[in-house]
């Protein structure tokens, strides 16, 4: 596993962002691990956040697109934060755009937040936590109707490995569904092989007990 991958965990750990416990997904899934990317809330924490973004997006798709799109709300400050990692890291300038909740009909208006999108543009996706899809499915096709035809990535920072809507991951449904590559930051998989019984900061983040909770949990609703 490369370094930055291991950090990234270590990260969320520090910030509060990736627990174990008794949890309920937006979904309803009773979980025994759960990342709320909202803990993520200083100026540093979204500085090196941003870059482990940049890295995963080099790694897989290079520097070679011209915008980072983050559905609202959460997509916002990744987008913003990501964009300026990518030019800092890379030397990359990628324009940043989100959409609104509501369309505004005053100053600037209209659905989108910071760039237009054109149709020459090659976008990329940029979400917290995919469980289901749902926030792909609804934001793909307002970039659509504002320009956006060349959709090619999709980048998350927590695969969570589960079924979405059919016994496949919601990651491996987006590829099908809509034709979009997509990676993440870490994996599931990268997470408990990092934590699994080995001491950080003088304690066991995964032990036995939750490691069999989140085997039984894989049991239920792990991807096929």
């Amino acid at each position: 596993m490369e370094s930055y991958k291991k950090e990234f965990i270590e990260f969320m750990v520090d910030c509060g962002v990736l627990k174990f416990g008794d949890f309920v997904t937006k979904s309803g899934r009773k979980t025994p691990f759960f990342i709320n990317t909202g803990f993520y809330r200083t100026g540093g924490q979204l500085n090196r956040l941003g870059e482990y973004y940049a890295r995963a997006i080099n790694e897989k798709y290079g520097v070679d697109f011209d915008l980072l799109f983050g559905p609202a709300y959460k997509g916002i400050p990744l987008t913003v934060a990501t964009t300026m990692a990518l030019n800092r890291l890379y030397g990359a300038d990628i324009k940043y755009c989100s959409n609104r909740k509501e369309v505004k009909d005053h100053g600037d208006t209209g659905i989108l937040l910071g760039s237009p999108i054109s149709e020459e543009d090659k976008i990329i996706f940029i979400e917290d936590v995919t469980t289901s899809g749902k926030s792909i499915d609804e934001t793909l096709p307002i970039v659509k109707a504002n320009g956006g035809k060349n959709i090619i990535g999709l980048v998350i920072s927590v695969d969570r490995m589960e079924k979405g809507k059919t016994d496949k991951s919601a990651l491996e449904e987006l590829k099908e569904n809509y034709g979009i590559e997509t990676t993440a930051i870490v994996t599931m998989a990268e997470v408990i092989e990092h934590l699994y019984n080995k001491e950080y900061k003088g304690s066991i983040i995964i032990d036995d007990k939750i490691k069999e909770a989140i085997d039984e949990y894989y049991r239920i609703y792990g991807a096929r």
